[in-house]
């Protein structure tokens, strides 16, 4: 039998980026839709966060 490998925090970390990205979009909203927005872009943060460190090496033109 294999030993299994845990990988730990991971998920943690990304669930406490979602959370916070939630309320600081959520927040900062001044309507519904872009409340909704909001937590689409909550979903979708660490996407976000890669490509701007991507355009601020340079490699992503």
């Amino acid at each position: 039998m294999k030993d299994k490998v845990k990988s730990g925090g991971g998920g943690a970390v990304y669930g406490l980026g979602f959370i916070g990205a939630a309320v600081y979009y959520i927040g900062h909203a001044t309507t519904f839709w872009f409340g909704v927005w909001g937590f689409v872009k909550a979903l979708l943060w660490p996407a976000f966060l890669v490509y701007d460190a991507l355009m601020f090496m340079g490699a992503a033109q």
